[in-house]
């Protein structure tokens, strides 16, 4: 089985994404979803986020960085499990700069000339993760790529990555999952169907 198989298969072992095409999820910015992922539920696992740390330290290797950098809050738990076991320091980005103090956009010693990578635990339009992306080049620090849990796929998102000119991997993907869903018998074939045609065609505001 694949790593994307793999970890696709621990999302829904662990009810951290839910398929539910029949009854739809309404996201806050109103889409009508039959899918609905919280990677949180993830940080209180014990196996199963091992075997995704592992995975993400076994993609990061081959970028040979000087640090781990985390999306605050979602991509923090799992840069400083992975900063840990490659034994590399470890950064984080805020959402916006701190109003007070030093009004600090990065958390941690971010160093001029550096490189990391940016841990997100979840990629759906990309927004977010190019932020921070961009706050740690305005740093002087080099992004070798954003790396997520699980994404989406969305062609907006690829579309935003190659415009802001950032490398963008996932450990699984929805088109992956989707089909480990339905090989498990989770999904009837209708149902598969239903939500890789979603994917495909969902329209953002």
């Amino acid at each position: 089985m694949t790593t994307a198989k793999t970890i696709a298969g621990l999302l829904l072992k662990e009810k951290a994404v839910f398929l539910r095409p029949d009854d739809p999820f309404t996201w806050t910015s109103g889409i009508k979803s039959p899918v609905y992922c919280d990677n949180r539920l993830l940080i209180s696992t014990v196996e199963s986020r091992g075997q995704i740390v592992s995975a993400f330290c076994e993609k990061i290797r081959a970028f040979k960085v000087d640090v781990i950098a985390g999306t605050a809050t979602a991509g923090i738990p799992w840069a400083a499990w992975i900063a840990m076991e490659m034994k590399l320091p470890l950064i984080y980005v805020r959402s916006s700069n701190k109003e007070h103090g030093r009004q600090n956009a990065i958390e941690g010693k971010a160093i001029e000339g550096q490189k990391t990578v940016l841990i997100e635990d979840l990629i759906s339009t990309g927004k977010s993760s190019i932020a921070a992306a961009e706050r740690l080049k305005d740093a002087g620090i080099s992004v070798a790529a954003v790396l997520s849990i699980f994404s989406y796929g969305f062609n907006q998102a690829k579309a935003a990555f190659d415009a802001a000119e950032l490398s963008f991997e996932s450990l699984s993907t929805f088109e992956v999952l989707a089909q480990v869903a339905y090989d498990d018998k989770k999904l009837d074939a209708e149902a598969l169907k239903q939500v890789l045609e979603w994917r495909t065609n969902v329209k953002f505001p």
